[in-house]
């Protein structure tokens, strides 16, 4: 019998395993990503990049408040925001099924509490 020898590696294996490796870490990232507290967040076609950390409200389409996704009770923002730097940035993650009128209550709030650099987070189109 004639052996013949073998010149190549079976990279296959090596492949399947990067592949795999691959969907585990895509998938980790995506939740990793993603905010604790499910919110719909509305679309625009320009988006700022802030740089500096925020403060984040999150306002969900049942009217909850949570504040970098630590749950407010009614009445309980001025309390949350109380020892917070005036100077600091606010984001607004409001659903987009929220009421209008609840999501400008909840900015003139904020506003009013000293906060000028209040802005809304949005998904880019």
């Amino acid at each position: 019998m004639d052996r013949q020898q073998v010149d190549q590696i079976n990279v296959i294996p090596l492949v399947d395993v990067m592949l795999v490796l691959l969907v585990i870490v895509l998938t980790t990232a995506t939740f990793i990503s993603t905010g604790q507290i499910p919110v719909n967040l509305a679309k625009a076609k320009s988006v700022s990049d802030r740089k500096d950390v925020p403060l984040v409200i999150t306002l969900t389409s049942e009217g909850h408040l949570f504040l970098n996704d630590k749950p407010i009770p009614d009445d309980g923002l001025p309390a949350a925001l109380g020892e917070e730097s005036r100077d600091a940035a606010v984001v607004v993650r409001a659903d987009k099924v929220t009421v209008l009128e609840r999501f400008v209550a909840l900015v003139d709030e904020v506003r009013g509490l000293g906060f000028q650099q209040v802005s809304l987070e949005v998904i880019r189109l």
